[in-house]
């Protein structure tokens, strides 16, 4: 069942559709948990996309190991989509600042509130998200240090490389995720790959840690397989390396390759002058968990995080 969830006439004539995909069983007694899936708040994110198509071409292939409800909103932020823009193109405005928003207020606020109302009620919800195009992350979830411990409980079934908790005050509190957490829906927020790609083996590992919760809720009975213990991160154990120079970084290392204190990641070249710039080196032994997508740097720009400190 395809649901239209939000529709706004735009100025220019034309309508604004955020489609909803509600899948549940045949037979409904009203105590099935449900879980909400989100996906497309930036317009530059296509891995969420793919995702969310996968897990209604695996529901409807086993339908009968449904045992709650699914709903799907692959592309909240459409404009964007079509445009891909990360942000809305009409108002060049940051979606992911429109939360809670207001039914009575522009374009941004009025679906944002809409899809507010849509998922109260839901016993889980999941914000997918890629990196921007500049970086690339290990598959993550991202929570605030002011968790529930439901919420604690389900990341660990995520199928992650690591859960990054980040301090409160870092939080951006008009996030789809700071909003359902503070009226009581567990949602967490899902990071890895990098914008304008779609990464197999990284979005193999988010849909099978989505049918691992689905299972733990209670809204899946079919087969699950992934991680069951994951790393918890906090922000002292990440160390960030932000380069000292203008150029191209060229990175000697993949993701989640191991590190040693003071090996080189990678380089920043001057081609005009055939150059080396600087060396990049890791300032801890630790793993990759962030690296540079996008070569051309400037000096300041953040080129990889290294987990490191007691979090091996």
């Amino acid at each position: 069942m395809i649901d239209t969830v939000v529709s706004v006439k735009l100025p220019i004539g034309e309508m604004l559709r955020i489609k909803r995909n509600r899948l549940m069983p045949d037979v409904v007694t009203g105590e099935e948990k449900r879980i909400c899936l989100v996906s497309g708040i930036y317009g530059d994110e296509l891995g969420g996309q793919y995702i969310c198509g996968e897990i209604i071409r695996r529901i409807k292939a086993e339908f009968e190991n449904l045992t709650g409800i699914v709903d799907v909103y692959p592309a909240v932020n459409p404009l964007g989509l079509d445009a891909r823009t990360r942000a809305v193109p009409i108002s060049d405005i940051d979606y992911s600042s429109a939360f809670p928003g207001d039914i009575n207020g522009g374009l941004e606020d009025y679906t944002a509130a809409k899809l507010i109302e849509d998922i109260k009620g839901a016993s889980c919800c999941i914000d997918i998200h890629s990196s921007n195009i500049f970086l690339q992350e290990v598959p993550q979830v991202r929570l605030n240090n002011d968790y529930d411990e439901t919420l604690l409980h389900l990341s660990k079934y995520m199928n992650t490389d690591l859960v990054w908790i980040h301090p409160s005050q870092t939080v951006n509190e008009g996030s789809l995720a700071f909003t359902l957490n503070q009226i009581g829906i567990p949602t967490m927020v899902t990071e890895s790959g990098a914008a304008f790609r779609i990464r197999y083996e990284y979005c193999r590992q988010i849909i099978d840690g989505i049918f691992s919760v689905m299972a733990e809720l209670g809204i899946w009975k079919g087969k699950v397989q992934g991680k069951t213990k994951v790393p918890f991160i906090h922000e002292d154990q990440i160390f960030y390396l932000n380069c000292e120079s203008s150029g191209l970084f060229v990175s000697y290392k993949r993701l989640k390759d191991p590190v040693k204190k003071g090996e080189i990641i990678g380089i920043v070249q001057n081609p005009l002058m055939g150059a080396t710039e600087e060396e990049v080196v890791a300032p801890t032994d630790g793993i990759l968990m962030t690296l540079r997508e996008h070569p051309s740097v400037t000096e300041g720009s953040l080129v990889a995080r290294v987990i490191g400190g007691n979090a091996l």
